[in-house]
């Protein structure tokens, strides 16, 4: 039961199922004080799988009051279809039923949530994103819209030198991209700033007693960590912690979509500009007038992170 009126309304559109960080976002938003999320839309989403992921998700934190549909299985630039989704039971359960939408129902469900004032969150590909502009056009005018992805500027000394081909966001589908940067009140959390954020194994603890969501989190975190080689990649970059399990790409896009105030967010006239098939973003004195996040905090957003999905644990009365 809320306490407080809603504040702030939020809508997250997600490619949840494979990479940690989506579960880490969703979970941090159903703690975070007077929120209200006014639906969630997948994308990238093969059959309804994700959004099966994202029900469960919500039922270990007693949220299923969440409006849910499940979007685009595909590229609209390559048509490739999407197949994220870890068939390991320390991620989701084994023969989870998935949950596909009719035609058009994730685009219902993002315009039902302009309609109530909600800011758009994309923390997987735009393609939702873009179709709903291409089929309602004005429509990612009328809100704020925040996304994960986009490149700037290379990351800080100590992090990872990475070069936008590693912006799966963006790249899975360029022609999206490239839609939502023409017509969205757009703010984006660019991924090299993101590097500053952490699930770290030292977090796990404070999971582990967060109960059913904070343990998913933990065995999500150390699957991935153990996987992706997560904590030798820290060990060989002075910026990053020896007990790294994954960036917090995803927590950081939402919580600057809720106005959290670690952020260094500069207004910058920017362009997408392809080299071959890579996309990025450039300053441009001719481009968008367009909200980037070039810097984190990661030590303030590792203490609110943990205490937001402390607080999404549904208590036992």
């Amino acid at each position: 039961m809320r306490e407080h009126p809603c504040e702030v309304r939020i809508h997250v559109d997600t490619d949840l199922g494979g990479d940690t960080d989506d579960a880490c976002a969703l979970a941090m938003l159903l703690g975070w004080p007077e929120v209200e999320i006014t639906g969630i839309t997948t994308v990238a989403d093969p059959g309804g799988r994700g959004a099966a992921y994202v029900a469960h998700l919500l039922r270990l934190a007693g949220r299923d009051d969440i409006p849910l549909a499940a979007g685009a299985e595909v590229s609209a630039t390559t048509l490739d279809r999407a197949d994220p989704i870890l068939d390991d039971e320390r991620h989701w359960p084994a023969n989870i039923t998935p949950r596909p939408s009719p035609p058009g129902a994730a685009l219902d469900l993002l315009e039902h949530s302009l309609d109530a004032g909600a800011t758009l969150v994309a923390i997987g590909p735009y393609t939702n994103l873009a179709l709903l502009e291409i089929t309602r056009s004005g429509s990612l005018a009328r809100q704020p819209v925040v996304v994960m992805g986009g490149w700037l500027q290379p990351a800080a000394p100590g992090l990872p030198q990475w070069g936008p081909d590693m912006d799966y966001n963006v790249q899975w589908d360029t022609r999206a991209a490239e839609v939502v940067a023409a017509t969205a009140q757009l703010t984006i959390v660019t991924l090299p700033a993101t590097l500053n954020a952490h699930l770290r194994r030292a977090d796990l603890p404070r999971l582990r007693a967060a109960g059913p969501l904070g343990q998913l989190l933990v065995r999500q975190g150390e699957a991935h960590g153990q996987a992706n080689q997560m904590g030798q990649l820290g060990r060989d970059h002075s910026g990053l912690p020896d007990d790294l399990l994954n960036f917090q790409y995803d927590p950081v896009a939402c919580a600057v979509a809720l106005g959290w105030p670690g952020a260094t967010v500069e207004e910058i006239r920017v362009h997408p500009l392809r080299m071959g098939d890579v996309l990025s973003f450039q300053p441009h004195p001719e481009g968008r007038s367009t909200r980037v996040v070039l810097d984190v905090d990661g030590a303030a957003f590792r203490e609110m992170w943990l205490s937001a999905v402390e607080a999404a644990t549904p208590s036992s009365s």
